[in-house]
């Protein structure tokens, strides 16, 4: 039996850990290929529908109801089964799916194009528990909250070089040759991964139980817990939130600012810099404040930033708004990685985050689905002050939690053969 290295070595030595440096790397070649689809798939049915907002909000809905759907089972069997492997055949089949809807995108109609984004999302939801289980495996307690702020900052990174790269790509080559590229990156991302050391598990792990009194477990599991019961309240909040807003932020430049649609890349420029140096912030500061402050904070002042988004008609309150969301965001994401990972037991990580992730995303496709036909009958200004009220709420949640003391627990782990 191995002992966890859970004690050994400071937080400088983060970057010198071989399943951290794999995870950063698998982690930037998935951004490119994530980004490059996202946006060559907006632009496409942009122009292919004349900016249809139904068909806009459609595309949302088929990158988050597979996660609503399959969440779930993907986070039971991550807990099942090897997380190197798990992550590494998850990239290599979105590739494939990839190629193949590019080729029938080639011979077929072009409302195939949705499949992309669809294949991808379901095979994630195994794959993401794995890489959150990776992080409990392999990092010291103390340094969780750094590697998951590190993390996060990859994804601001292309927050602000994301959508220059794939409206870019998508006005140069095209929707083939851009969803070509995105099978590449998946491709890469695999091949990252196969440096990542020989998976193990934690003391406890092996069982003979059914899937189904696996998945029971979890959710008796979340229930008892009532850090994450609270935290799974805050995720509905805001899922309903966000669900309102993420298909019709585009239209926040062509009908409140009056700007061409390929202008939206700027806010998610000036976001996704906001979202860099709240990453830098967080994790300068990751020993010193607790997740679920963080997470407080940031629901909080989204809110107000959703609010004054909603108001403007201005572009650079538009703008300002947007980068002090883009700050915020961090606090609450790696708020909520990081409770995820302390308050869970290694055994049971892909469970637990199998039942938090459908809350937040099964609200969000609710309201994405109702998004378009709220904007029609109501506001696009109504829809996004719904949205900064439900955060308020979800903030609420949160706040019995404020105050309360972080336990470390250490855990042991057993080579996996």
């Amino acid at each position: 039996m191995l002992e966890s290295n859970h004690s050994a070595g400071p937080s400088s030595k983060l970057f010198s850990n071989r399943v951290f440096q794999a995870i950063i790397v698998s982690g930037l070649f998935l951004q490119i290929g994530i980004w490059i689809r996202n946006f060559a798939v907006l632009l496409f049915v942009m122009e292919q529908t004349n900016g249809d907002p139904f068909a806009v909000s459609m595309i949302s809905v088929a990158e988050f109801a597979p996660i609503f759907i399959f969440s779930f089972i993907g986070g039971t069997f991550a807990d099942r089964w090897n997380p190197k492997k798990t992550m590494v055949w998850c990239d290599i089949l979105s590739a494939l799916s990839v190629f193949a809807v590019l080729i029938t995108l080639l011979i077929g109609t072009w409302q195939v194009i949705f499949f992309v984004t669809l294949i991808s999302a379901i095979l994630s939801q195994f794959s993401q528990p794995s890489g959150m289980k990776l992080f409990k495996l392999h990092l010291p307690e103390e340094q969780v909250q750094a590697g998951m702020s590190v993390y996060q900052t990859i994804f601001a990174v292309f927050m602000v070089l994301g959508p220059v790269i794939g409206t870019v790509t998508f006005q140069s080559f095209g929707i083939e040759i851009s969803i070509m590229i995105t099978g590449i990156a998946f491709l890469l991302s695999a091949g990252a991964l196969t440096f990542l050391p020989k998976d193990y598990k934690m003391e406890g792990e092996e069982r003979a139980s059914t899937l189904w009194q696996e998945m029971k477990s979890g959710v008796k599991y979340v229930l008892n817990k009532k850090e994450l019961s609270l935290l799974g309240l805050c995720f509905l909040a805001a899922g309903l939130g966000l669900g309102f807003i993420h298909p019709l932020s585009i239209f926040l430049v062509t009908e409140q600012l009056g700007l061409p649609k390929e202008n939206l890349q700027w806010l998610f420029m000036v976001n996704g810099i906001g979202m860099v140096v709240g990453g830098a912030v967080v994790m300068i500061f990751a020993k010193t404040v607790a997740p679920q402050r963080l997470i407080t904070i940031g629901m909080l002042v989204n809110a107000l930033g959703l609010a004054v988004m909603g108001l403007s008609t201005t572009l650079w309150i538009t703008l300002t708004a947007e980068f002090v969301n883009g700050l915020m965001l961090p606090c609450i994401q790696i708020g909520i990685n990081t409770m995820i990972l302390k308050k869970t037991e290694g055994a049971y990580i892909g469970r637990v985050n199998g039942i938090l992730m459908p809350l937040f995303t099964g609200s969000m496709v609710l309201t994405m689905s109702m998004a378009g036909i709220v904007k029609e009958q109501f506001s696009l200004v109504a829809t996004f002050e719904l949205a900064a009220v439900l955060f308020i709420i979800g903030m609420f949640f949160i706040l019995p939690l404020y105050n309360q003391k972080t336990e470390v627990k250490p855990e042991k782990l057993i080579s996996q053969k």
